[in-house]
């Protein structure tokens, strides 16, 4: 079979969703080379893949804010301009860790930034595997050119394609948000046509494969006999912005110091050594969540595509409190098809979060809804029909 070349961009909410895909083209024979870093190395090894790491930290959303060397200010624009910037050494990595192996096909994170000159270079078809989706339509050169510092930044990105196109002897793209969009002929997508809020911007190259819900061997350390008999309210902010908002933490502990209950919370990086912490409360900075799901009777949730998909697939009612990136529109998909309860982080209070859990607790209507969704789910066929389409796409390339 063929040895595949990966290049995740390495965010839980990037990483993840590929793990299933990964393991299954493993068990159909396909030998994957993934590179990430290395705190995801466990996690890839455990999918069967061969761990390799990138020598920069790609993760955009770990750099902070503010000005970085002088250069635009903003946690995520000072981050993408010193990627951009190391781009030449990335690729040379690459190439120098890959240069006794042959490839067969690359499968990419849509936001990996370097999938069209890798494409190039090797000579070798991509697949795209796209964790975010919503808001795609707003994803354009026209939107980036507003903000401040994007031309200091397209000038950079402009020398440092320049140098790429001698290097290589290849061409770049001109507007450099498709270096963060990596469009190809085969385009996976981790949920179903039902659940996309804007179905008309997908054409046909889009293959809807349903929820990345895959049983990852991840660390059990965690107290599940505390939780049996009882009712399990679980909190998660996910892995990026839940560490800006320290005040829904003071909200929570508020809300739901008295709830009849256990509330496990999920508080990745975040500090709360300052908070009076509930008794009734289990904090930890990562939580097992595919094993949490069938203890929790319902959740909280920042509305991030992966934890969505978790909570539909589990059947777990859930109110949403969307904080960045796509999570308002993935959220006000899901109220709009009748699965949950979207509420403001701004100006929110106790007592509408405590009504907002109870409403999606007794009222049916929103655990019958959630069942529409996950049945669309179902019938999108999984990590067994995104494979059946990559080996499709490999049939039409002419790959063994």
């Amino acid at each position: 079979m063929a040895k595949v070349l990966f290049l995740g961009m390495p965010s839980h909410g990037h990483v993840n969703p590929t793990l299933g895909l990964v393991n299954e083209l493993v068990k159909q024979g396909e030998e994957i080379v993934y590179f990430a870093s290395p705190a995801f190395r466990e996690k890839i090894e455990a999918a069967g893949a061969e761990f390799k790491s990138y020598n920069e930290d790609l993760d955009i959303f770990k750099m902070p804010a503010g000005k970085e060397n002088g250069k635009p200010a903003g946690g995520l624009f000072a981050a993408i301009y010193r990627i951009i910037g190391k781009a030449p050494a990335i690729i040379d990595d690459i190439l120098v860790q890959t240069e006794r192996m042959k490839f067969s096909y690359l499968i990419h994170s849509a936001a990996f930034p370097f999938a069209k000159p890798m494409t190039q270079i090797l000579g070798i078809p991509a697949v795209s595997s796209l964790a975010v989706f919503a808001g795609l339509r707003n994803f354009s050169g026209a939107r980036f050119k507003n903000f401040p510092g994007a031309e200091e930044m397209m000038q950079n990105y402009r020398e440092v394609a320049a140098k790429l196109e001698r290097t290589y002897a290849i061409r770049m793209p001109e507007n450099i948000m498709e270096l963060l969009l990596n469009k190809t002929e085969l385009n996976l997508v981790y949920t179903s046509k039902y659940f996309v809020p804007d179905a008309g911007f997908f054409d046909g190259s889009y293959k809807f494969a349903g929820p990345p819900v895959y049983t990852r061997k991840e660390n059990l350390d965690f107290p599940f006999e505390q939780l049996r008999g009882k009712r399990v309210l679980y909190i998660s902010l996910g892995t990026v912005f839940g560490s800006f908002n320290l005040s829904l933490y003071d909200l929570f502990f508020k809300s739901f110091a008295g709830w009849d209950g256990i509330v496990v919370m999920a508080a990745h990086n975040v500090g709360l050594s300052s908070f009076s912490i509930p008794d009734n409360f289990i904090i930890r900075d990562y939580v097992p969540q595919s094993a949490l799901l069938p203890y929790t009777s319902a959740a909280i949730t920042h509305a991030g595509m992966n934890s969505i998909s978790d909570l539909i697939s589990s059947q777990v009612p859930f109110v949403c409190i969307p904080l960045g990136a796509d999570q308002p529109l993935l959220a006000k998909r899901a109220e709009e098809l009748g699965a949950t309860i979207a509420l403001d982080a701004a100006g929110l209070d106790a007592e509408k979060l405590k009504e907002a859990v109870e409403r999606v607790l007794r009222d049916p209507a929103y655990l019958q809804n959630i069942r529409k969704i996950d049945q669309s789910f179902r019938e999108a066929g999984g990590y067994p029909k995104a494979v059946e389409e990559i080996f499709l796409f490999k049939r039409k390339k002419g790959i063994i």
